[in-house]
């Protein structure tokens, strides 16, 4: 399986900080959206991500059936959303994708928006499903985690409860209808829907349920993407490449923050032996913003 081409715009349209490493092998990645006039440029990402809709919310055999279809593929991955007025988790898993394909190099294998049959399903799970091959040949299967708050703090604690409750089987309508296992024997139900190549099919078996037979090791790791506030109102009367400065250093200064609460987490949850690819990006405005991008998305 390829990453979808589209999804790789997102190192076009966002600019990378900086890397952190973390405890374990777990990586801190530093976004930001591309300055224009000291402010986000929202506009400009929605534009050349737009392409990526698609390829995020539906199957990669709708995208190949409906390949000359453009207005129509377009029309069936927005009929996926719920509305962008009510939304709150939505945009948080785009972003998700698209930093696990477009920049981890992580190949989509299942989406939770592809799995919804109407706008206002509620699907338990990880946001995303998506696979690695690691330099050694190993794997990493890699469940997705999204959150869009206020703070970046909140935003991790959230996170990390969730992926704790997801390893444990909690969900919020207490069934067994979640967890790793649940997870695995869902993708595989779904590998039909998804994939059409028979090979492609077989090799993702062999990932969501290895065996002495692969050749090879999957461990499961976490992808998290959190999306929080970051006013820059009493910086915006700089000159452009001072804002553009100080607007870096600012935001390297309140993730780098994080990395002892992340540390904690891990601690506290025991999840010890999971690698974890953590991606933040700030919002002027957290709401307003999610609003804005989700309807030129969508419009």
């Amino acid at each position: 399986m390829k990453i979808n081409s589209n999804s790789i715009r997102i190192k076009d349209v966002t600019t990378h900080l900086g890397t952190f490493d973390i405890s374990s092998n777990n990586k801190l990645e530093v976004f930001s959206f591309i300055i224009n006039a000291n402010d986000f440029d929202y506009k400009n990402a929605t534009e050349q991500l737009l392409e990526s809709v698609a390829e995020f919310a539906l199957s990669r055999k709708i995208n190949k059936e409906y390949k000359d279809k453009p207005l129509a593929l377009s029309k069936k991955a927005r009929e996926k959303f719920r509305d962008y007025t009510e939304n709150k988790g939505e945009l948080g898993e785009f972003f998700l994708y698209c930093f696990l394909e477009g920049h981890l190099g992580a190949p989509k294998i299942l989406s939770k928006l592809e799995l919804k049959t109407a706008k206002n399903m509620y699907v338990n799970g990880a946001d995303g499903l998506h696979y690695l091959k690691l330099v050694d040949g190993n794997y990493h299967l890699i469940f997705g985690e999204s959150k869009v708050e206020k703070k970046l703090t909140d935003g991790l604690r959230h996170a990390f409860e969730s992926i704790s409750d997801f390893k444990k089987g909690k969900n919020k309508k207490d069934n067994d209808k979640s967890g790793i296992m649940f997870e695995r024997g869902l993708l595989n139900s779904n590998l039909d829907r998804e994939i059409e190549d028979e090979n492609e099919k077989l090799f993702l078996k062999s990932i969501i349920y290895p065996s002495t037979k692969s050749g090879f090791y999957v461990d499961d790791a976490f992808g998290i993407f959190v999306g929080f506030e970051f006013n820059y109102t009493d910086l915006q009367k700089l000159s452009n490449n001072d804002f553009r400065e100080v607007i870096k250093d600012k935001i390297i200064e309140v993730t780098k923050k994080q990395i002892k609460n992340i540390n904690k987490y891990v601690e506290n949850y025991k999840l010890f032996g999971h690698t974890f690819y953590i991606y933040v990006l700030p919002f002027a405005n957290i709401e307003d913003d999610r609003e804005m991008i989700l309807k030129e998305l969508l419009s």
